[in-house]
């Protein structure tokens, strides 16, 4: 598996596709790895290479002492960009992924081309929801808290009817450690971009999802109406749009783009 060493981190990745074509990096959710874009991967690879990797504690990258901040995570972005020499990409994270986004968008324009902000907010939730999450996982694992965020993420109707799809993702959540699952859960808690985000200059494209009680559809329309210009897209999804709705989604993220 392909590596790179950043501060503080090994981060594992996957860059896939001609070296002629435009970069664009899938970031992932927290709890979940860089699998969760595979309903992705034929749709984007005709025109894009495509550039996958696992959050810092997640996956197969490596879990450094925590807590994170969402601006470390979006460091180790430009310093996997900066080791395989990539100037400028294209930008796709859900959830947490798009939270880094968020940071990537404020503090780092030069080197994002098209920005697409996924399932995510301005800022997620609250303090005493996240340090209670932090608490449990800390304690019990990460077992506990697994039926609950399958029901968030997908509706009842999708996890009845793909069951594999549910599986899957049950089965990223239980591989995660839970000392880089809290580390996470510590970064999105502290992070709040909702004065910064107007500031974002990068074409860029926010997608909801009309089922999604995580970052609700309210979110996704308060963060498109904050950047100025942006584009916004609301699927019949909870949060993991990208795979609850991966026609529709692939096809909104084809349409921005490559237009």
């Amino acid at each position: 598996m392909p590596f790179v060493d950043i501060p503080e981190a090994r981060l594992h990745y996957e860059l896939k596709g001609d070296s002629s074509l435009p970069v664009l990096v899938l970031s992932n959710s927290l709890g979940v790895s860089l699998a969760m874009w595979e309903p992705q991967l034929n749709a984007l690879a005709p025109h894009f290479r495509l550039l996958r990797y696992d959050t810092r504690g997640h996956g197969s990258s490596s879990i450094s002492a925590g807590p994170y901040t969402i601006a470390q995570l979006g460091r180790d972005v430009l310093g996997l960009l900066d080791a395989l020499e990539i100037a400028k990409a294209n930008f796709c994270g859900l959830s947490m992924g798009g939270a880094t986004g968020q940071w990537l968008g404020v503090e780092a324009s030069e080197r994002i081309n098209k920005l697409i902000l996924c399932n995510t907010a301005a800022r997620i939730g609250n303090d005493d929801t996240w340090n209670a999450r932090i608490a449990l996982v800390q304690s019990e694992g990460l077992t506990p808290i697994i039926p609950g965020t399958l029901e968030r993420w997908f509706t009842a109707d999708f996890r009845s009817s793909h069951p594999e799809a549910a599986a899957q993702v049950k089965a990223m959540l239980e591989a995660t450690k839970v000392e880089g699952y809290a580390a996470c859960c510590a970064a999105v808690r502290d992070f709040d971009l909702r004065e910064s985000v107007p500031g974002i200059t990068a074409p860029t494209l926010v997608v909801a999802g009309s089922y999604d009680p995580v970052t609700t559809s309210e979110d996704g329309r308060w963060l498109a109406a904050a950047i100025p210009d942006s584009k916004y897209a609301e699927l019949p999804a909870a949060h993991l749009s990208n795979i609850q709705a991966a026609d529709a989604f692939n096809a909104e993220l084809l349409s921005f783009l490559l237009t």
